[in-house]
């Protein structure tokens, strides 16, 4: 299983909204954030590959998402 972390910044005003459709979106944990981010999600998949997929066709397609920071787990 992969674990990721991903950060979201959204535009101006669309904070409350990302929120909403992240929440929606099944994730395993979606929390607000003030400052530099404005969420911070946390992904658990059966790859890293579909950690991928997940941020680049679901979330960044959001709209109001403008930027990502994805962190992902590693095991030593």
């Amino acid at each position: 299983m992969a674990i990721a972390y991903v950060l979201i910044t959204t535009a101006p005003g669309q904070d409350k909204s990302v929120y909403d459709t992240l929440l929606q979106m099944g994730l395993s944990e979606v929390n607000e954030l003030s400052g530099e981010y404005s969420a911070i999600v946390k992904i658990e998949a059966s790859s890293h590959i579909k950690v991928g997929e997940i941020v680049v066709n679901r979330i960044r397609t959001i709209k109001g998402v403008i930027d990502t920071k994805t962190l992902t787990g590693i095991k030593f």
